[in-house]
């Protein structure tokens, strides 16, 4: 933000334009923002206040402004539609200073994430997903950490040493062999 004038910068309001563009979109590159997102960063930012300017009248000016066949604005038709807010919101003052006011709303901004559902912490969710309390081969599939052993837990693997499985003295036949001798 420049300070010896008071005036913002578009490279700062760019800078939330991408952060907003590319929010909930995982293939979004941060050139172009579609209809949800613009809307999301009018309430984030508090350019919907509900009285002179509401989510309908984005919505409309969003239209306008994109071209018919397109689905998303490049920032350039974001500035002309925040031009076109701005004399909304801010009425009674200049084109110019209502536009350098509504930019000040936006820029520093991020897109929120209010309402997302939290992970829900319940006692029986806990105590059923308790890796210690397992029992029978459902214990065999984790390690002594809880952590899953993946295949080597679901799988059985045949032992190969040579040895029949409950014999305790595996390993010994070298040495009974060289005491023998």
């Amino acid at each position: 933000m420049a300070e010896c004038s008071g005036e913002v910068s578009l490279a700062d309001v760019e800078t939330a334009f991408c952060k907003f563009a590319v929010h909930g979109d995982t293939k979004a590159t941060g050139k172009e923002m579609n209809g949800k997102n613009f809307v999301k960063l009018c309430k984030d930012c508090k350019v919907i206040d509900g009285k002179s300017v509401t989510s309908t009248d984005v919505d409309i000016i969003f239209s306008k402004v994109k071209v018919k066949s397109a689905r998303a604005i490049t920032f350039e038709q974001f500035t002309q539609a925040m031009a076109e807010l701005a004399t909304k919101r801010f009425k009674g003052k200049s084109q110019e200073e209502a536009v350098q006011l509504l930019y000040r709303l936006i820029v520093g901004k991020e897109p929120a994430n209010v309402g997302v559902t939290k992970v829900a912490k319940a006692p029986a969710v806990d105590r059923l997903t308790d890796t210690n309390k397992y029992t029978g081969s459902h214990k065999e599939r984790f390690d002594v950490s809880g952590k899953g052993k993946g295949r080597a837990g679901r799988e059985d693997i045949p032992d190969t040493s040579g040895y029949v499985s409950a014999y305790k003295g595996q390993g010994s036949y070298e040495s009974k062999v060289k005491e023998d001798e």
